[in-house]
């Protein structure tokens, strides 16, 4: 399978501050990466180098087999970006907006007023088509400027966190969009903090921190380096979780974990459901009243912190992202 977007030890400072520093990328043809980071870990950086905003002091880069540097203008005709911040005129209409985009295309008029409506119908704004996009909710805005981003057609597309400040609601129509677009052969990068939206949607997941990918996989291959399932369980007394804790010690892979306060147990286990049976078993025997258990592989976000040692929203040293 061809590589869409291709980087090799890209660097990038920004005077003592190194927002990339020797980034490794590679994204096959028609599918979806999911770019995870710390804010502040290089992850906008990188959108600006690939979409020719920006030139890396060192290394290199291609997208759709074009040099970032050297076929910048040829390649701004072929892909789309929908940034942190909808970039959109609010005293055009949703409608003139998608026109403008199309004319700056060179798509002609003709064509860029039909994709314009095309696209309006598409993500729902066909009653606010001619409305000045001052107007627009926050979540209007966002698929507007998703609705830009795709005008040409593009055989590839960056989208930086397209889905910060939506609404639930919102962000699941999105996630649909962006998986239809993929059906199609679209190539995706796709920059978020929302763990569950590169879970759903990304084929593959790189993990980037100070500025270089310390981890790419599948998701659940990268949740089988954080390793191991965890038995969870809140139990109705203290008494109940000291004898809990006893019952379930011999089947521990590693230390538990105990939350005298809220009485919770995470257990650290292999063996999945065969575990779980011989846990409860195990409690019944002793007679410890459970209020809840259950088995649980980790989580992104579990592979996160792990990582990084931060939290998604977290600020690291480097780029200012913001």
């Amino acid at each position: 399978m061809t590589d869409a977007i291709v980087a090799e030890g890209l660097i990038k400072r920004y005077g003592s501050v190194v927002a990339l520093d020797g980034l490794d990328l590679r994204v096959p043809e028609g599918t979806i990466m999911g770019l995870l980071g710390p804010n502040g870990a290089g992850k906008t950086t990188a959108v600006r180098v690939f979409t020719t905003l920006l030139e890396a002091d060192e290394g290199t880069a291609s997208v759709d087999g074009l040099d970032v540097r050297r076929q910048a203008q040829e390649l701004r005709g072929r892909i789309g970006l929908s940034g942190q911040y909808a970039a959109v005129d609010d005293n055009l209409t949703g409608f003139e907006n998608l026109d403008m985009v199309g004319r700056l295309y060179h798509l002609g008029r003709a064509r860029s007023r039909e994709r314009a409506r095309e696209l309006l119908t598409r993500f729902d704004l066909e009653d606010a088509a001619d409305r000045p996009v001052k107007g627009y909710s926050g979540g209007m805005r966002r698929r507007l400027d998703l609705a830009g981003a795709l005008v040409a057609s593009p055989s590839v597309l960056f989208l930086d966190e397209p889905t910060t400040g939506l609404d639930p609601r919102s962000r699941l129509g999105m996630w649909d969009v962006i998986e239809e677009l993929v059906q199609g052969g679209t190539t995706l990068l796709l920059t978020t903090q929302y763990l569950e939206e590169a879970d759903r949607l990304a084929d593959q997941i790189a993990v980037i921190d100070r500025g270089k990918v310390i981890a790419e996989g599948t998701a659940d291959q990268l949740k089988d380096q954080v390793g191991g399932e965890r038995l969870e369980l809140s139990v109705a007394s203290p008494d109940a979780l000291v004898a809990a804790k006893s019952a379930l010690a011999d089947l521990a892979v590693g230390q538990i974990e105990s939350d005298d306060r809220q009485q919770h147990l995470l257990v650290p286990v292999t063996g999945g459901s065969a575990v779980l049976m011989e846990a409860i078993r195990r409690l019944d025997a002793e007679s410890v009243k459970v209020l809840d258990i259950g088995l649980r592989r980790p989580t992104l976000d579990d592979v996160f912190l792990t990582l990084t040692g931060h939290h998604p929203g977290d600020v690291t040293e480097g780029e200012d992202e913001k």
